[in-house]
């Protein structure tokens, strides 16, 4: 498949935010506090964890230095992620989606002035501009899929997955490494349909372990939204076979994954 231009990247990520918006934008003060799958967190703290994020994205995209100064101490704090969803606790339902909209309209005006060689400082290793893009897609399309389980919502796919797909497949190491599991020699090779039937691989085709199915279920997947069971995702061989029960596409600890639903 074509390397998507970062232009791309940041347009198809504005699009990620205008389909997340769009589900929360009439929600009344007890929508807010609708309980999503995400064990004690509400759509509030969905929406709140974004705009977090977002904000650290923006200091780390402009302020590397200063940003990567104080990783270690963010790092080390297990509270660092909950106070995000404290902070968006405080707010009433439209001050939350306000926010939000003030640090994705940053977040954007941030990508769009870097280099797309820049290295960005993370959570996990340093990335492209066009990884670091791609992670606050994957981020937002995730966090988006919580908050659309919560209100009963079916959405539509879209082939901006093809870049939360490949996010997953890249993360292969980093799923083990985060789980202080040996990173697999064996090559894997990645099949999805995409939404549009298009077909999309990755890795050596004659490899012995393959993961095929929908792209969409894949994305569940390595997003840690859904077991692997409950979805049409089929691992052939032990390295897929167990990859596809540790893998995550997001940076940060090892997440702790749905149960399956039977």
């Amino acid at each position: 498949m074509a390397v998507p231009s970062l232009d791309e990247l940041t347009d198809d990520l504005a699009a990620e935010h205008a389909d997340l918006d769009a589900l929360v934008a009439g929600l009344d003060e007890p929508g807010f506090d609708t309980p999503t799958p995400a064990e004690g967190w509400r759509v509030r703290d969905q929406v709140s964890h974004l705009a977090w994020f977002d904000r650290e994205a923006v200091r780390a995209a402009r302020d590397p230095e200063g940003f990567t100064a104080t990783l270690p101490e963010a790092v080390a704090d297990e509270a660092y992620t909950e106070r995000a969803v404290t902070e968006g606790r405080a707010l009433s339902g439209g001050a939350l989606l306000a926010w939000w909209r003030e640090e994705r309209a940053r977040l954007l005006d941030a990508l769009g002035a870097l280099d797309p060689s820049t290295r960005v400082p993370w959570y996990g290793p340093p990335m492209s501009a066009a990884s670091f893009t791609t992670a606050r897609l994957m981020e937002t399309w995730a966090h988006g899929q919580d908050v659309a389980d919560a209100l009963g919502v079916e959405r539509a796919p879209t082939d901006r997955l093809r870049h939360v797909a490949f996010l997953g497949v890249r993360a292969l190491p980093n799923s083990y490494r985060v789980r202080d599991l040996p990173v697999p020699d064996a090559p894997v090779r990645v099949e999805l349909v995409a939404p549009s039937g298009e077909p999309w691989a990755w890795g050596d085709a004659g490899a012995a372990d393959v993961v095929r199915g929908p792209a969409l279920d894949f994305c569940l997947v390595v997003t840690q939204r859904r077991h692997v069971d409950d979805t049409a995702v089929v691992a052939s061989g032990p390295v897929a076979t167990e990859w596809m029960r540790v893998a995550q596409a997001f940076a940060g600890p090892a997440g702790p994954g749905r149960p399956p639903k039977s």
